[in-house]
């Protein structure tokens, strides 16, 4: 059998087991931390997707398990996971082979979120030019549907932390009409979804950030990643 059909079976079976949601089973799909190369801090907010996990569980109804495992960009252990994350404020390197593995992902159905945790802009893009040589970066308009899932983000993404005072900015990558890759600039949803405590938000700016995640959860699990 066709080595991409087989990844594209599995991916395509951990999302529909997502859907299978009981409060009585034990949670059978997980998302998963990407670990990278090259220095950076990829192992920065910690409470950051057990948070969003726990959000999603309790306003979305999803059953995902809130042990988040980290997987390394070139294992072959990410097509277990059909939404893997990255964040940091360093410097990251992809070797040809990671860059092959992970867009061996994202075709076959995978989603990666990237959150600038400011800092991370100019190491990124370069690194996901390894991956997608021949695609750029877009920035999604306000309409599009990931910031209109159970939340509407009427103005696109929330602004949750200042940086460079910059407006926040959703970007994406799309092959073949479909949306494989969303990353949140100038915005930092990562440290939005921390403890209170950790960056010390306001209520109001913790509960945007986890309803702009809860979106992008719902957005890929639910098959809905078209781009019109």
């Amino acid at each position: 059998m066709n080595a991409n059909l087989i990844k594209n079976i599995i991916l395509g079976i951990a999302l529909f087991l997502l859907l299978l949601v009981s409060s009585a089973t034990k949670p059978s799909v997980q998302i998963a931390l990407l670990k990278y190369r090259g220095g950076g801090d990829w192992y920065a907010n910690p409470t950051s997707l057990p948070n969003l996990v726990r959000f999603c569980n309790k306003e979305l109804g999803t059953n995902i398990s809130e042990d988040i495992p980290t997987v390394e960009v070139g294992s072959n252990e990410i097509y277990n996971y059909p939404f893997v994350h990255i964040t940091g404020h360093g410097n990251i390197e992809f070797s040809p082979s990671e860059a092959e593995n992970l867009r061996n992902y994202l075709v076959a159905g995978g989603f990666l979120h990237i959150s600038d945790n400011y800092g991370l802009d100019k190491f990124i893009r370069p690194q996901m030019k390894k991956v997608f040589p021949n695609l750029n970066f877009v920035e999604l308009a306000f309409s599009h549907p990931i910031y209109h899932q159970k939340y509407d983000f009427n103005n696109g993404l929330p602004k949750i932390h200042e940086h460079d005072g910059k407006p926040a900015q959703g970007f994406g990558i799309i092959y073949k009409g479909r949306l494989v890759c969303f990353y949140d600039y100038q915005c930092d949803l990562g440290d939005g979804w921390e403890d209170y405590e950790v960056h010390n938000d306001s209520p109001v700016k913790h509960q945007d950030a986890l309803k702009m995640g809860a979106n992008i959860i719902s957005y890929v699990f639910t098959l809905n990643n078209k781009t019109k």
